[in-house]
């Protein structure tokens, strides 16, 4: 939201500094981004040409003596066709910007002739488009003095970061309101619009609407016999100012407003309305020539301002070029209506149309200042352009019912820490626009027409801190305990970065990708559903919610292929999406690495080789990661399965799926399936995991925090090695679990250290070697206790996998 000091001060009776405003604003919530001081334009000044010569080289540039007011006459080498001697201008010496022209000047050479600096137009001080000719003042423009002072092009431009919650501020006279109730000058009243009226408009309005909120009021009126040409200067700088560019007295009467008073206007050319109007939903398929010269396809959920021959605007978003007001318009109807904020923000988004009335739309504006402010747009409009005003038209329109929040004064304390008396709280909020009714330490307090934001107590504590000064608030530390405190984060926060630390540790870079991505996507992950697809997306290739985070950071692994990053190892702790409901929002820890980035490193294989770097990564790689999550969030992992194969976006052969007994999956790793990575249209050697952190159980309670006493075996521990032939079919982690079932006191680790197939096992055989680590507790293990211990093991395997001991 942008302003000038002059614009301002033209609200606010104050004597206050630039500075002094600045300051001011932020501290009551309204942060001053940037001020322009204008320090730009200081360099002009005012200059009159003593002789104008013909340039000896060039039929069309004059060689001029200019009068600067500080001592000789100063040589400019110009083109201007109304250069002459006795003309005063805006004069700009070597070594000054020039904003409109975006150039420093030099002492020049042209065409053999020196200049030592130029007269200016109007564009190049970015007063209008104007640069036909060069500035010419009155014959009194005092010469030597600064230009900018004198055209008033010095009045310094402030910018606030104005957020969503106060559509109040979107106007300069809610500032200043703001300003004042902080004490920091008194707010204008303007008198009360008044001119003479004549006939009744003779346009009529429907509201043909299947609910009353898309529109809940209208005023229309007709001004005949306007002159329609450019507005007048004051108006034009603040515009221009503030990044508008003017364009008639019409439609700059309908900006100016739009930013004076936060109350957009629209203005019809009534010669091009056939018939009455009316406000409807718009049909599938009509189509609208907007001011901005694009046509827009329209549907029921746009709600539109039509004629007998179509629609003319797009109800508080943007009017439509067919009846726009130009030079030629001499009869007008001035727009002054209300729109529902949430209709506004949908269709302004789905056309992707951003504009002022949208903006204020779209937050909320101030309903009681509907009629007042047809009323001072016409009052602009007859001091202007003339004319003849008639009497308004007012439909739909049932006034304001205030909403009333019950307010505790104490909350003030509880919320804010602050000792604000009852009698400043009263003062703040009356003078904000509150009225305070009842007594005691609780009374009832009615909201103002313009502060739709404000629901509840919180919202008023909010505004009694605001005034009072947030920087009253004295810091202070967090109360001490007698106890240690509690766990403060949640499992899932507490396992969510234990994931992101394990997975950083592990030499992979975080990822932040989007949750929306195309339909083809979602379908390839399971996804796609219509209760996941957004209903208003912010581009069209981010239509649903994720089913994985898998699709985000492949195709980010893609991007930096493409741009010679190959070696990409990344990861995301972030939500995916199964359905609708709250249930269906899953925290998922996922990676992928592509190249040869793999936990060794990567590049060329005989740079790190001796590392085991240098080599493609594999389904071996995301199994690492995916265990390495598991271990870090804290899961037993000897009581993890690991089945063969995963979801059909993985390769069937070169995947695997985590489990924690039968039913409960905690994740899936592996290398992708070609189609799926044809149909991402990514490429390259590539591996990625997810892990379900919300499927893992919580960690069982203990009745202390201290660690057990480390208890240590005296007896050596034992290795002893078996081989089965088991059928092809069996899995190595069959094998493992079923041998350190045997004996779980003294079994402490199985390894798998050889893999075998070939004719002296059997055809589909396959002999598998285990280490088994035996670890005494109670004695040194006699050869009947190994024996014996051997014969549990074997048959263990035997039974749960058919295995039996190769001989």
């Amino acid at each position: 939201m942008k302003f000038t000091l002059s614009w301002l001060k033209e609200h606010l009776e104050t004597d206050a500094t630039l500075d002094e405003i600045c300051t001011r604003l932020t501290e009551i919530g309204l942060e001053v981004e940037e001020v322009d001081d204008k320090a730009a334009f200081k360099p002009f000044v005012i200059a009159r040409v003593v002789s104008a010569e013909k340039h000896p080289q060039a039929d069309r540039l004059k060689v001029l003596m200019v009068d600067t007011g500080s001592g000789a006459p100063v040589q400019v080498v110009c083109g201007a066709p109304n250069a002459r001697a006795g003309l005063v201008g805006a004069f700009a010496a070597p070594g000054t910007y020039v904003p409109g022209i975006d150039v420093t000047l030099a002492v020049g050479n042209i065409r053999g002739v020196e200049s030592r600096g130029m007269m200016c137009s109007e564009k190049e001080m970015q007063i209008s488009d104007n640069h036909e000719g060069i500035i010419d003042l009155p014959d009194d423009a005092p010469v030597g003095q600064s230009y900018a002072a004198y055209a008033h092009l010095d009045d310094p431009v402030i910018e606030i970061n104005l957020t969503p919650n106060r559509p109040d501020c979107t106007s300069i006279h809610g500032i200043a309101r703001d300003l004042a109730a902080s004490g920091l000058g008194t707010l204008k009243t303007r008198a009360a619009p008044s001119f003479a009226v004549e006939g009744e408009t003779p346009v009529k309005l429907t509201l043909d609407l299947d609910d009353p909120k898309l529109c809940p009021g209208f005023s229309l009126r007709l001004v005949r016999g306007v002159r329609n040409g450019p507005s007048p200067r004051w108006m034009q700088q603040r515009l221009l100012a503030i990044g508008l560019r003017p364009i008639n007295a019409l439609v700059d009467i309908t900006n100016y407003m739009t930013f004076d008073q936060g109350r957009p206007m629209h203005v019809f050319d009534a010669a091009k309305v056939t018939g009455n109007l009316t406000v409807r939903r718009a049909r599938e398929g009509e189509t609208v020539l907007a001011l901005d010269q694009r046509e827009y396809k329209l549907g029921p959920n746009n709600v539109v301002i039509s004629d007998e021959d179509g629609i003319e605007s797009i109800g508080g978003i943007m009017g439509g070029e067919h009846s726009g007001c130009d030079e030629n318009t001499v009869d007008v109807l001035i727009e002054s209506a209300l729109w529902d904020p949430m209709n506004i923000a949908k269709s302004g988004r789905s056309l992707g149309i951003i504009t002022d009335a949208r903006y204020r739309f779209e937050r909320g504006v101030d309903p009681e200042y509907m009629v007042p402010g047809l009323e001072r747009t016409t009052e602009l409009v007859l001091e202007l352009c003339g004319g003849m005003a008639a009497r308004a038209e007012v439909v739909g329109y049932k006034g304001h019912e205030p909403k009333v929040v019950d307010f505790p004064y104490s909350e003030v304390k509880r919320l804010t820490g602050l000792e604000v008396s009852t009698e400043e709280s009263n003062a703040i909020l009356a003078r904000l626009g509150f009225t305070v009714s009842g007594s005691g330490e609780r009374v009832s307090v009615a909201v103002p027409s313009w502060r739709p934001d404000v629901d509840g107590k919180a919202d008023l504590v909010e505004e009694v801190m605001r005034i009072h000064g947030v920087d009253n608030i004295k810091p202070a530390p967090l109360e001490s305990h007698a106890a240690v405190n509690g766990r403060i984060l949640t499992t899932l926060q507490i396992r969510t970065r234990a994931a992101k630390r394990a997975l950083a540790s592990r030499g992979m870079l975080e990822a932040v990708t989007w949750s929306f991505i195309p339909e083809d996507q979602a379908k390839l992950f399971g996804g796609g559903s219509p209760a996941l697809r957004l209903a208003n997306p912010i581009a069209a290739e981010m239509s649903d919610m994720r089913p994985s985070l898998l699709p985000g950071l492949l195709t980010a692994a893609q991007r930096n292929a493409d741009k010679g990053y190959g070696d990409v190892a990344i990861f995301e702790v972030s939500g995916t999406y199964e359905n609708d409901r709250p249930d269906g929002q899953r925290r998922v820890a996922g990676g992928i690495r592509r190249g040869t980035a793999s936990l060794a490193g990567g590049g060329r294989m005989w740079s790190n080789a001796v590392k085991g770097g240098g080599k493609p990564v594999d389904v071996f790689d995301a199994k690492a990661d995916a265990l390495a999550v598991m271990e870090a969030c804290g899961l037993p992992m000897g009581n993890i399965q690991i089945e063969q194969g995963g979801p059909e976006w993985y390769h069937p052969g070169r995947s695997g799926t985590i489990k924690m007994g039968p039913k409960v999956v905690l994740g899936y790793f592996g290398e992708f399936h070609p189609l799926t990575l044809e149909a991402l249209d990514v490429s390259g050697a590539l591996c990625g995991f997810e892990v379900y952190l919300d499927a893992m159980a919580e960690p069982k309670k203990k009745a202390t925090r201290t660690k057990p006493a480390l208890e240590l075996s005296p007896f050596q521990a034992v290795k002893r090695d078996f081989a089965f032939v088991v059928d092809k079919t069996v899995e190595s982690g069959a094998i493992i679990k079923a041998a350190t079932g045997a004996d779980r006191k003294l079994v402490t680790g199985v390894n798998v250290f050889d893999i075998f197939e070939g004719a002296s096992v059997g055809e589909g055989k396959k002999s598998v070697a285990i280490e088994v680590q035996i670890q005494p507790v109670e004695r040194t293990l006699t050869d009947e206790d190994f024996e014996a211990l051997t014969q549990k093991i074997v048959a263990s395997v035997a039974k749960f996998t058919g295995g039996v001991l190769r001989s």
